[in-house]
């Protein structure tokens, strides 16, 4: 097996996306010399632009039908030999099959296996979503075994913490910054409330002599702004101004972060910033943070995790994690 012209098709959530480093990392480290594309929603495609493993990103919008045969024409021009679908959906496949890609390569589900030239089983659920995009690669004879070597890390972080520091003085924030992101696309049984939000970045702010930045998309400028007022110090809300590529740098360039299960999480801790999730709905232990700079805080309720988007009772889960223990843990990581 020898292959010299990929493509991989990314999964269209960040948080996903970037699970699927260590993966992307792992088929770089077998193909030393493939062209490896990156086929990826707009909304996606800067998490991967300083990475190592990419040649080079093909944004996909395609939504008519139309606009799908389109893309699929363009590619048949670039004569990919080979398909990575790490996106599980149905038109993944139908997309690389339509551009006449001879190898595909995916999970056989959503009804796509008839499609692909390697259905693989989906596996059982794992002990990490990170796992389940290296096992694709394994399970369809890429890589012999699981590499030791599967931490979750961009690549990129040295230079986009330059960036974002240099960015945080011109603003007048200063050296030492605190990132906030109090929102969760998921649904709100995943958010920790924004008043408790507020207070923890209080409680650390006044320890470090820091600043806070908060995050969120503009769907959260609201949800931010309210975390924004109880602030005591300097503070800027970028809820809904910044780029992927404009919050990887910003995120770069805090020195703690203080979130939710969210994708903000995931790049905080790739990016090797000192991170602080709470969790409630979610399994820490699928979806978490990794690394030795990320920490897990949770009330282990009965309930928890439900997965669920609402929390149909009291969402005790979140209500019972106090600032003062997020705070502590915030403090205790960067000290």
């Amino acid at each position: 097996m020898a292959f010299e012209n990929i493509l991989v098709r990314a999964t269209n959530w960040v948080g996903d996306a970037v699970m699927s480093l260590p993966a992307l990392r792992a088929l770089r480290e077998k193909f030393p010399r493939a062209e490896i594309a990156i086929l990826a929603k707009p909304w996606v495609a800067d998490l991967y632009r300083r990475e190592p493993f990419c040649n080079r990103l093909i944004p996909y919008s395609a939504g008519t039908f139309g606009e799908k045969f389109h893309a699929a024409r363009a590619l048949r021009r670039e004569r990919f030999d080979t398909a990575i679908l790490f996106q599980n959906a149905f038109e993944a496949a139908a997309l690389a099959c339509l551009a006449g890609i001879p190898e595909r390569i995916g999970y056989a589900r959503d009804g796509r296996g008839f499609l692909l030239t390697r259905a693989v089983q989906t596996p059982q659920k794992g002990p990490h979503e990170r796992f389940y995009y290296l096992e694709l690669l394994r399970r369809a004879g890429i890589l012999d075994q699981i590499p030791e070597n599967d931490a979750i890390r961009l690549e990129g972080a040295g230079e986009a913490r330059e960036a974002g520091r240099e960015r945080f003085r011109k603003l007048g924030l200063g050296e030492m910054v605190i990132g906030v992101s109090p929102g969760a696309a998921f649904g709100s049984a995943k958010r920790w409330p924004a008043d408790r939000f507020a207070e923890a970045a209080n409680q650390v702010a006044g320890e470090l002599g820091a600043a806070v930045a908060i995050f969120g998309s503009k769907d959260e400028r609201a949800l931010c702004a309210g975390v924004a007022a109880a602030i005591r110090g300097p503070v800027k809300n970028f809820a809904g101004e910044t780029s992927l590529s404009e919050f990887i740098d910003l995120a770069a360039g805090c020195r703690v972060y203080l979130t939710n299960d969210s994708g903000a999480m995931h790049i905080a801790s790739a990016l090797g910033v000192p991170t602080i999730a709470v969790f409630g709905a979610t399994d820490p232990i699928a979806t978490g943070p990794t690394g030795p700079l990320a920490r897990v805080v949770r009330e282990p309720v009965e309930c928890s995790p439900c997965l669920k988007r609402e929390c149909p009772i009291d969402h005790r889960c979140m209500t019972r994690v106090e600032p003062a223990r997020v705070a502590r843990a915030a403090i205790e990581l960067v000290k």
